[in-house]
């Protein structure tokens, strides 16, 4: 197995684990970028936050881990 290979499982496995976790560490992420830019990119900071958390789903293979957010309805 390459170092890819293991790296990929390892990540796999700790979305499936701590999903909800790294998803709201996006969406602090999102609120604190937002907050500085004072609001002047809020549309592409949601549809970032959005493909990120779609990302991490697909990573595992399953739908289950993040909660879905349709883009531009999520508070950043």
């Amino acid at each position: 197995m390459s170092f890819l290979d293991k790296f990929r499982s390892k990540a796999k496995d700790a979305v499936d684990q701590h999903g909800d976790k790294i998803a709201s560490g996006i969406d602090k992420a999102a609120k604190v970028v937002d907050d500085k830019t004072k609001g002047k990119y809020s549309d592409k900071i949601g549809t970032g936050t959005a493909k990120a958390k779609e990302a991490l789903d697909k990573l595992d293979g399953k739908n289950d881990d993040i909660p879905d957010d349709k883009p531009g309805t999520s508070s950043p």
